[in-house]
């Protein structure tokens, strides 16, 4: 089961930004509430780094207990660690090295070096998603546990961008990636963008989290986020496939939302 998508439109990047960073703040600080915890899905690029920017710079985000957040993210780059093109250290700048964040739940995918492929990177990732999930399983006392643990933790909100090519995380369309359908987590080799390597959630995982937010902004993704929206195969554009449990938000500004079919369309004001 998935949730069809919802899109809301913001008349500029840097409204859009600010704006899925208040949405964030309150979807942690809703989801603590419930359950004592909250698990968020990181993903890179412009706007995945620009809003964890702008959570940095609000001041509700003391109301969120980065103590009890813990954080995955949907790809990064298979380089070393530290480089200035992996996915962790870019949200490590922009935002967690600043927040009081227990160590133990920040898991961050493996390095060249550390690893000597990414498929060997990406198998160590999938590991320690299951072993997350087994953890929680052990925790879970309500009448609906299932009686064995799944391969996944519990994702409360997945972030994600989107390519000009309909690309997300690190599936890209028509490779082998996209159609993966039993592993969690690939090795992504001869990506068409660089680096080359990488390391990904699938699909199936993806669609594992409640919530799906898809970020956008530019005049260049307009095309990627029209034909996803309009019904596209995931193969061809990957986009089309991301979808919630639960909710699936399309956050995104005015120039990505010239070919949104306009039954879907909710525009947001200025000052959202």
């Amino acid at each position: 089961m998935s949730a069809d998508p919802r899109v809301s439109i913001h008349p500029d990047s840097s409204v859009l930004v600010a704006a899925i960073a208040a949405r964030l703040i309150t979807k942690l600080v809703d989801t603590q509430d419930r359950y004592g915890e909250a698990t968020i899905v990181l993903t890179g690029g412009s706007m995945g780094i620009g809003t964890l920017e702008a959570v940095a710079a609000s001041p509700a985000r003391l109301a969120v207990n980065w103590s009890k957040v813990n954080i995955w993210w949907g790809d990064e780059r298979f380089v070393e660690a530290g480089s200035a093109e992996r996915n962790t250290t870019q949200a490590d700048r922009a935002l967690l090295d600043h927040l009081p964040l227990d160590p133990a739940r920040v898991h961050r995918p493996g390095a060249a070096g550390e690893f000597a492929t990414s498929d060997d990177a990406a198998a160590d990732y999938a590991r320690e998603l299951a072993d997350a999930a087994a953890q929680e399983h052990e925790r879970d006392t309500s009448d609906t546990r299932p009686e064995r643990p799944g391969r996944l933790p519990r994702f409360d909100v997945l972030l994600l961008g989107v390519g000009p090519d309909a690309h997300v995380a690190s599936l890209f369309p028509e490779m082998a990636g996209i159609r993966e359908t039993e592993r969690t987590v690939i090795g992504v080799e001869q990506a068409p963008k660089p680096p080359p390597s990488r390391i990904s959630l699938t699909l199936p995982a993806i669609k594992s989290a409640e919530e799906v937010w898809m970020l956008v902004a530019g005049e260049d993704k307009a095309g990627a986020v029209g034909l996803a929206l309009a019904g596209a195969g995931p193969v061809h554009v990957p986009a089309a496939g991301a979808r919630g449990r639960s909710r699936t938000l399309w956050l995104i500004d005015a120039a990505a939302a010239a070919r949104v079919p306009q039954d879907l369309v909710r525009k947001e004001p200025a000052s959202a």
